[in-house]
Formats: structure tokens, sequence, C-alpha cells
């Protein structure tokens, strides 16, 4: 089944940067499987970087692409996105899809084009993790006084272009509240894909704690690896960031980092982990569900998305909650893990629900339901 717009079918999908394949980008990778005739739009593209998938569609890329170092130091140039997302030029499409956490839902739709954002957060450096981004241990002198400058403008910008999507998908519960209470508006809520395919059940344990994850400061990297150089614990640190110098000075010699690794080399480290760690306090997260697809608990923080995945309760438990984002409370939780058990056949089966198939087939009814809506009110 194809949406029914008029001939031809113009689709735009709109996100902000294409540099690695994080959870934003396989959303985006999903959505090209449902609509391959799709024309995508970023800020910024680094080829070679992202799935084939995504690299086979027509990317156009805004004036970002052009400036002085911008494929390494492009986050430096965020007083310059509202502008350059503003730009692009979107007339003769029928609808656009923006994957929002930055600016994307600020692209100027044409007045008879439908414009669905789908929110994986509002702008987090500049509303709930402002201090986590730019306290003094994390931003030098310079950054901290630019965003002090443009804070109130980038604020005052996002809300203001929350008005312009026609309808929002919230990627969690978690993120639908926080729509409601920036932006002021609903949300529906379908939760990322999980490609379970790519990740096997495994009953191996190596006896190494695993964290995948970009390494930027919300992540709560460093809570997981000071956790592991006080209790003696095995780490391995799958993923590559800013924070990366941060953390290895951090480190003890029970920590590894191994940088990002392709999909197969990622499957193995999962599935011979011990269990995945999760410090952080995220919009929703698919490692927990990656970890889970192999058969793996989790040892999550108790905030954020971790709290509709990683379960307690008598009937299902996947993992371990800790209540407090603290060394040593993360410690108590990898100590409690070692007197429970799981099953992974279960933990596998759990995951099912949000596999990448019914995020496809989720949006696809979604899209086609808000556009008979949308072309019924136009004719």
């Amino acid at each position: 089944m194809t949406l029914p717009l008029q001939q031809p079918q113009r689709i735009a999908i709109v996100h902000e940067w294409f540099t690695s394949m994080r959870g934003g980008e396989k959303c985006v990778e999903a959505l090209c499987e449902v609509f391959p005739n799709a024309e995508l739009f970023a800020l910024l593209h680094v080829k070679g970087s992202v799935s084939s998938t995504i690299e086979r569609m027509p990317i156009h890329t805004s004036f970002v692409q052009r400036l002085p170092l911008a494929q390494r130091y492009y986050r430096y140039y965020l007083p310059l996105f509202p502008a350059a997302v503003q730009r692009f030029e979107l007339r003769g499409f029928d609808l656009i899809v923006s994957s929002h956490h930055c600016v994307a839902k600020g692209v100027r739709a044409p007045r008879n084009t439908l414009h669905v954002c789908y929110c994986h957060s509002p702008m987090r450096y500049i509303w709930n993790l402002y201090d986590e981004y730019f306290a003094k241990d994390r931003a030098g002198v310079v950054t901290r006084t630019v965003m002090r400058l443009i804070v109130d403008y980038l604020r005052q910008w996002d809300v203001q272009a929350a008005a312009r999507p026609h309808h929002f998908v919230a990627n969690s519960q978690n993120v639908q509240h926080r729509i409601r209470d920036i932006y002021n508006r609903p949300s529906d809520v379908i939760y990322p894909p999980v490609d379970t395919s790519l990740f096997h059940l495994s009953r191996k344990n190596d006896g190494y704690y695993l964290i995948v994850s970009a390494l930027v400061p919300y992540k709560r990297v460093d809570l997981a690896v000071e956790a592991c150089n006080r209790a003696g614990e095995r780490l391995i640190v799958v993923g590559g960031g800013p924070d990366l110098r941060r953390l290895q000075k951090l480190a003890g010699r029970t920590v590894e980092f191994v940088g990002w690794q392709p999909d197969e080399a990622l499957a193995d480290f999962y599935a011979n982990c011990r269990a995945v760690l999760f410090p952080g306090e995220e919009d929703f997260g698919i490692v927990p569900l990656e970890a889970m697809a192999s058969g793996k608990p989790v040892v999550a923080f108790a905030r954020g998305g971790a709290l509709e995945t990683v379960l307690e309760s008598p009937s299902l438990r996947t993992g371990i909650l800790f209540p407090e984002q603290t060394v040593d409370s993360l410690i108590a939780a990898i100590r409690h893990l070692d007197t429970l058990d799981f099953d992974p056949e279960t933990l596998r089966t759990y995951t099912m629900s949000f596999d990448k198939e019914v995020y496809k087939r989720r949006m696809k009814e979604y899209l086609q339901e808000k556009w008979d809506q949308f072309a019924f009110r136009t004719r």
C-alpha cells in the first residue's frame, strides 16, 4: 500500500545531519525503505558515514556543508542552523517528514504540503541538558560565552518553529511529555526501530560489561567508567565522540575503548557481554533493546526512556534500574545483577514489539491516515 499522493509522488525526509549511524539515522533508514523514492535534506552529509540505504538516496545539503572544517566541527555552527534549515527549497513536495532533535522541524513547508515531525527530542542543549553541555568542566570559556549570548534567541526560535509541523510524533512517552511542556503541542507515540535481525540470541558471558554510546556529556559514560574502575570490573566502550579524551583520562586498566564498530562486530560485543550499562537519561534509548535482542539484561538509570523498556515487574524483568545517577548507586545495581537470573529467550521475545518492521508499518499507517485527512481538507 502506498500513500495516495498526486503524481509524481514527492516525499521529502528532513534530518539534521548525516555523520554516523545512531538512533535518528536508523529511523531515517527505515523511512527510506518505506519510501524508496523520497529525497533527503540535511544540513550536512559526510559521505560514507551512514548506511548504503541512506547513501543511495538523493541528499540535498545546506550552506553548512561548505563552511570551513564543517564536516568535523559542524556543532560549532549551531547559531546558523535555523537559517540553514529554513532555506531548504521544498516547493513541489506533497509530504515532508522531519526527523528532529535540533532544527529539522523548522523547515518551511509550502501551503499545500503536509508536514509531520518525528521528534527524537526538543533541542536538548538549550532546554533540559543545557548545564550538562555547557558547565565549566564541559565547555571552554568561548563556547560558554557564545551560548549565553544566543540561548534565548535559540529557545525563542525553537518554540516558534514548533508551530510549523501539522503533527508531531514522539519517539517515547518521555519525549511526548517534553513536547507538551516545551512546545505546548500534542503528539502521538511511535517507538523507534530496532533491527532485531542484526542481533543473535546468546547465552555466552565473557565477563565484561558493555557501553554502546556516543561519547558526549549527557550520556554519562563517565559514571560507568568510574564505577568499573572502583569495582574492578571489566568494561568495553563502543562508540566515539568529543568526550573521548576526557573519558580515557578517567579510565583505569579494566576499561577499554574500541570506537564505533560495524554491525557484525557490534552484535558479537553484545552477544559476549555480561550485561549492558545505560547510565544516562535518554529520550528513549535503542541500545537497551539491542542488548535484550541479544539475550542480555540492562543496568539503567531510572529516568527517561529507560523506564519504558527496562522492566522490573514480577511477570517480566529485563534489567535493573538504579535510582541515583551516582557511582555508588550504579555499583550497587551491578552487584545486585549477580544475584538474579535472566532468561535470554524471554528478553529477545520482548524486543519483537519494537522491531524495525513494526516501526515501518506504524509510520506508514500513521502517515496514510494524516495524509487522507489533510488531502480531504485541502480539496
